[in-house]
C-alpha cells in the first residue's frame, strides 16, 4: 500500500513538472511556423519562416506597376516614384512549386532618390495550418540592395491580433532583367 502511494505521488509530481513544458509550446505549422508563450505568459511569441515570390514578368505577374513618374529618365536608376501593387504567393521553401502558406498583398513604391529603397505596405495573410485566416501587417523601408533588411510589423488579425515585431528579409534570388525576386522572410511576432 505504501509503495502504491509513493508511486502515485511520484506520477503526480511528474505531471506537475511536465505540464508547463507542454503548455509553453502552443502551435506548430509544418516547417514554417511555431508559437510559444512569452516571458510573462500573457503574450505569445511566434516565429515564421517563409519565401515571398515577387514576379513582374510573364503572362501572370504577381506584381504590376500602377503609377510611375512623368519623367522616367530622372529616376532611371532608383525608379523613384514608381508604385507597384502586389498579390505575391508565400511558400514554405524557396521553390515556387513548394507548399503555399499564404499571400502578401498590398503595395510597394520606390521612395528613395539616392538608393534603391522601397516603402512596403503589405498584409501577409496565411492560408495554411493553425495560422489559416490570420495575417500581420508590415509597413516600412526595404533597402532592397542590402543583403539583409529589417522591417517593422505594425499589427495583425486572427491569431496575430495586435501583433508587433519585425521581419528580416534576405534576397534568395533576383533576376535584374525582369525584376523577379524570391525573398526569404524570418518574422518574429509578439501578440
Amino acid at each position: 500500500m505504501a509503495k502504491q502511494n509513493v508511486l502515485v505521488i511520484m506520477m503526480m509530481m511528474m505531471v506537475v513538472v511536465m505540464l508547463p513544458l507542454t503548455q509553453s509550446f502552443k502551435l506548430k505549422a509544418g516547417n514554417w511556423g511555431a508559437s510559444f508563450d512569452g516571458e510573462n505568459n500573457k503574450e505569445t511569441v511566434t516565429n515564421l519562416q517563409f519565401y515571398f515570390h515577387d514576379t513582374l514578368s510573364g503572362r501572370n505577374p504577381s506584381a504590376v506597376r500602377v503609377a510611375q513618374p512623368e519623367d522616367k529618365n530622372k529616376s532611371l536608376l532608383t525608379q523613384f516614384g514608381t508604385i507597384m501593387m502586389a498579390d505575391d504567393p508565400l511558400t514554405e521553401t524557396s521553390d515556387p512549386k513548394s507548399k503555399m502558406v499564404g499571400r502578401a498583398q498590398g503595395l510597394y513604391g520606390s521612395s528613395c532618390q539616392q538608393e534603391i529603397g522601397l516603402l512596403m505596405t503589405m498584409s501577409y495573410s496565411f492560408t495554411d495550418g493553425p495560422y489559416n485566416g490570420s495575417s500581420f501587417s508590415l509597413i516600412g523601408k526595404n533597402a532592397a540592395m542590402n543583403p539583409i533588411r529589417e522591417m517593422p510589423v505594425v499589427g495583425g488579425t486572427g491569431l496575430f491580433r495586435m501583433a508587433r515585431g519585425y521581419a528580416i528579409a534576405k534576397t534568395h534570388w533576383f533576376d535584374p532583367t525582369t525584376g523577379d525576386a524570391i525573398v526569404g522572410y524570418n518574422v518574429t511576432l509578439i501578440h
